[in-house]
């Protein structure tokens, strides 16, 4: 049996046997509220971020910030209780009476952990909800901002935009995502190429660490500033906020989207993009996006997004389409000049002239799903993209996948430079998605063993020893601990698709500044063990 199977059935052996929600004895869940008032601020009552099963509100607000409906069943364990942070105290808090009282903490921010880990443990747990904690404060002099880790990628291009219409960040499309996990994690979006990642733009950071104190980059010094800034803070302490560093962005850009199926070509202009998309200019990226459709007639197809973006105006950008991947057919009627905000909102998938207040919406799309991840080095044979199609019909309309060019500043910046190491060499990263609405067993079941097998399929094509992942794309089909227990043996088989050669470094930092573990779940770094001899 795999160990993914394996763990599937544990868990699921244990809920029949075990109460839900996920708590330790009414005493100790009463110590630890009791707790909380003693180590937070009187001026900002704790209690008025407490939520338990018993309050009416709980349910809503654990289902209001995961977007993962895998995670929000029934079966799915509950935490003894939220604390909806309201102050800095109150974290300080959490940690504190949580070690002392024997809970486990999840900290969420903005709830798109592809597995569910900022919301779910199968030990008693307390999730620490960052939602309220949300200030952006953006100093144009210096062009930088202070975000708070509460706060969306949406509320944060907004509050740019609200300032000045030439700067913008380094983040991803999807406006409902947290700021604290996505910068953590290494975030990205159609300015890498130009500006690199979210995690090559930040500055500084304010951290709780398991003892309740609020470090800077100053304070915790350089080496868990390197760790949490694309290690996953979430295995050092509460991250809570980050300093990160505006990058210019031109009055106008320029956006197009061209689709091509297989009898239009598709394979081929999939296949020569491949060889130049890394290539081209650092000012244009452009996103291949695959999925497999029923056509007319009931036949099915692959149909190819090629979705992109331009630093400048069209004129230019024909120019340098007709030079470098004429075969896209990249025509005027396919571009559409707008401000950088309101490219946002087209890689988000509004339609133009959508309000920019979109972007303060909190409110998330949920649906079944699962993700994986691939990094490509050399280009893929048409047998390979042939491969990938063949797959992709299988399960049309319910399946995508996201080819993302590398290149330019990506290629520029050192492995070890941050925990992050999918840098030079790499052509583009593929996530491979899924998405269901029918959540019986038997459907999920379907959907998942879906996309294991294509991410099997795959295996020759893209990078090996280690099979390489990216850390924000959380997939723990690559390995896992207990929701309680770390296994440095185990997390290295995780660590190193995550994280290469940096994880030593990261399990380094983890004994540093948590030694004895209390940050934790199923995929965190573990402390070195001073016992092991690499």
């Amino acid at each position: 049996m795999k160990a993914s199977n394996l763990m599937l059935l544990i868990r699921i052996v244990y809920l029949l046997f075990f109460s839900i929600p996920m708590v330790k004895p009414d005493s100790a869940l009463d110590n630890f509220l009791r707790c909380l008032p003693k180590h937070s601020n009187a001026s900002k009552p704790i209690t008025d971020a407490i939520y338990t099963p018993n309050n009416s509100s709980f349910q809503s607000v654990l289902e209001s910030n995961a977007n993962n409906l895998r995670f929000l069943t029934p079966l799915t364990p509950k935490p003894g209780a939220i604390i909806a942070a309201l102050d800095e105290s109150h974290i300080q808090a959490t940690i504190i009476c949580a070690k002392h009282y024997g809970f486990q903490i999840r900290t969420r921010s903005g709830g798109h952990d592809h597995e569910g880990l900022s919301y779910v443990s199968y030990v008693p747990f307390i999730v620490l909800d960052l939602f309220n904690l949300r200030s952006i404060q953006i100093d144009l002099e210096s062009e930088t901002a202070w975000v708070q880790a509460g706060a969306t990628i949406g509320e944060l291009y907004y509050r740019i935009a609200e300032r000045s219409k030439v700067h913008g960040f380094p983040a991803g499309v999807c406006p409902t995502v947290g700021i604290g996990g996505h910068v953590g994690g290494g975030g990205y979006g159609p300015l890498m190429r130009k500006y690199g990642l979210t995690v090559d733009n930040v500055i500084d950071a304010q951290m709780i660490d398991v003892n309740g104190t609020i470090l800077n980059r100053e304070s915790m010094g350089e080496d868990v500033f390197w760790a949490i800034n694309g290690g996953g803070g979430a295995s050092f302490g509460v991250i809570l906020s980050w300093k990160i560093k505006l990058v210019r962005v031109p009055a106008k850009v320029t956006v197009f989207q061209v689709q091509r199926t297989l009898e239009q070509g598709a394979t081929d202009i999939v296949y020569h993009w491949q060889q130049v998309a890394h290539k081209l200019h650092r000012d244009l990226f452009i996103r291949a996006t695959p999925v497999g459709v029923t056509g007319t007639g009931g036949n099915k197809t692959v149909q190819v997004a090629f979705v992109g973006q331009f630093l400048g105006r069209t004129e230019r950008l024909l120019e340098l389409m007709n030079a470098s991947f004429p075969d896209l057919g990249l025509k005027q009627d396919n571009c559409l000049e707008m401000s950088w905000i309101q490219s946002t909102l087209f890689w988000a998938g509004y339609r133009n002239g959508t309000s920019l207040d979109v972007l303060l919406n909190r409110t998330q799309n949920k649906f079944f799903y699962k993700v994986k991840s691939d990094y490509v080095k050399d280009v893929i044979p048409m047998t390979g993209l042939e491969t990938l199609w063949k797959w992709l019909m299988e399960i049309t309309d319910s399946n995508f996948i996201e080819m993302s060019p590398y290149g330019g500043r990506m290629a520029e910046i050192s492995a070890s430079e941050t925990p992050f190491p999918h840098r030079a060499g790499n052509l583009y990263k593929i996530e491979y998605g899924v998405y269901w609405t029918n959540g019986s067993m038997e459907a999920t079941k379907q959907y998942i063993n879906w996309s294991r097998n294509v991410h099997a399929a795959m295996a020759p094509y893209v990078s090996n020893n280690p099979r390489e992942a990216f850390l924000n794309y959380r997939d723990l089909d690559l390995g896992s601990n207990g929701s309680n227990y770390t296994d440095f043996e185990v997390a290295e088989v995780y660590g190193v698709k995550y994280f290469k050669g940096n994880f030593l470094r990261l399990a380094q930092v983890k004994a540093m500044i948590d030694p004895d573990n209390f940050f934790k779940n199923e995929q965190s770094i573990p402390p070195f063990p001073h016992q092991n001899s690499h």
